[in-house]
């Protein structure tokens, strides 16, 4: 058997208001929309591993590419094409992570965050409660507490 690729999906070409056209001229579009998918009666998931474009940023339904789907839909159904391989999804890399310096966990990084004090090492627990006890009280941030001492 034959694999027959799935059909391009269409899009109206917008055109100049002070052209005056009367034409509808259309053009090739990034994917079928989600809308014109499950008129055929697929899933985005499905139709992605079939092989067929799904753009979700369109919102469109045009019967033009409804009709091109089924057609081709039912060439596979009934046996004159093959469906083409599922395409799995892409292999994702993962960045690695950066050092100490990057994340700020060093001894500089953690005073600049604020936790860490010259008598102990505080937590996040302990700025955060620090904090909301200073919002409860409704006192002064402590970085316009501090400068100046007034």
């Amino acid at each position: 058997m034959v694999v027959v690729p799935p059909p391009t999906p269409l899009v109206k070409q917008p055109r100049r208001m002070s052209s005056g056209q009367l034409t509808v001229s259309w053009r090739r579009g990034r994917g079928f929309s989600v809308g014109e998918v499950r008129a055929v009666g697929l899933t985005v998931r499905e139709a992605r591993l079939l092989g067929i474009p799904v753009d979700e940023a369109r919102k469109t339904v045009w019967e033009t590419n409804v009709s091109s789907l089924r057609l081709w839909l039912d060439g596979i159904v009934k046996g004159h094409h093959d469906p083409p391989m599922p395409k799995l999804p892409r292999h994702i890399v993962v960045k690695r992570k950066r050092g100490r310096v990057y994340r700020g966990l060093t001894s500089a990084g953690k005073k600049m965050r604020g936790l860490l004090a010259t008598s102990l090492k505080e937590t996040h627990n302990y700025k955060w409660r620090k904090k909301a006890r200073e919002r409860a009280y409704k006192r002064r941030h402590e970085a316009s507490r501090s400068k100046g001492g007034h």
